[in-house]
């Protein structure tokens, strides 16, 4: 008997440091699953555009084109897109319902406190557009006694509400009725139709509009409040950082390669400089 124990004595010692080594093994973060399980599952609001938005049947923009861009660092990785509105998307992405948040999502303090933000995709500063000819709007002081539309939940509804309040301590009256939206799209058919005077979005989005609706809508290019980017969002966890700080490097190629510049070419006519070596700490 001793000499069947003795026999198995060794294969029992291996074993159980194969344990050990194991259990000592760090598990495998969301990139490595992603990687394993050739698959990423990623959320965006298919109606922002030119950044997102469907056409003809399938979703274009400058982000599909940026992201098609990154992945092509993880080859075999197959793309799992959900199409939903904004203000699901950060609760989602909080739940684990997707891996992460590839749309514009504008950077505000709060955001930069509770998500993993990337490097900026796109410049973000906010300003508006109003019905052509409407002479009386020039400046972000004329929203002044106006009806300005913005979409529900976003970080251009808080600057509306912080453009409001300036306007207040400057003696001036505050905007009259900030109207908001699901979307975009439905504040620019109500501004259209004379329901609302202007409609607050970010710089970038209502120059584009103008190149596809410039004979209902007038953009006023001088911005208002802090500059402000475009990110995309990961959860703020040990798990998410090696995909987080993946997008961030791959960013940073397309930067000093000129891709990121031809992209931005491509869809919004004009180039913007946005900072490579970190997302700038926001104020507000």
């Amino acid at each position: 008997m001793r000499s069947v124990l003795k026999s198995y004595l060794p294969a029992l010692l291996v074993a159980s440091l194969s344990l050990v080594a194991a259990s000592g093994a760090p598990a495998a973060d969301l990139l490595d699953r992603i990687k394993e399980k050739g698959q990423i599952v990623i959320a965006s609001e298919a109606r922002y555009p030119p950044f997102e938005y469907v056409e003809n049947g399938s979703i274009v923009g400058y982000g599909v084109d940026l992201f098609n861009e990154v992945m092509k660092a993880l080859p075999g990785v197959k793309i799992d897109r959900l199409d939903l509105p904004f203000q699901g998307l950060l609760p989602g992405l909080q739940t684990e319902k997707f891996d992460a948040i590839i749309t514009s999502v504008t950077v505000n303090k709060q955001r930069y406190d509770t998500y993993r933000l990337s490097l900026p995709i796109a410049d973000a500063s906010f300003t508006y557009v109003k019905r052509k000819g409407d002479s009386s709007l020039k400046t972000p002081d004329d929203l002044s006694g106006k009806s300005v539309g913005t979409q529900a939940g976003s970080a251009q509804l808080k600057a509306t509400e912080a453009l409001s309040e300036q306007l207040k301590s400057k003696g001036l009256a505050p905007i009259t009725n900030i109207q908001t939206y699901v979307d975009f799209n439905e504040a620019y058919a109500d501004l259209a139709a004379g329901r609302t005077d202007a409609v607050v979005n970010s710089l970038p989005n209502l120059l584009y509009l103008q190149t596809q609706r410039g004979d209902a809508f007038e953009t006023v290019k001088t911005t208002f409040g802090a500059p402000t980017y475009f990110s995309w969002a990961f959860r703020k966890d040990d798990d998410s950082k090696s995909l987080a700080d993946f997008f961030d490097d791959q960013f940073r190629k397309l930067a000093a390669d000129g891709t990121m510049a031809k992209l931005q070419e491509k869809w919004f006519g004009f180039t913007m400089k946005l900072p490579t070596d970190a997302l700038p700490v926001p104020k507000d």
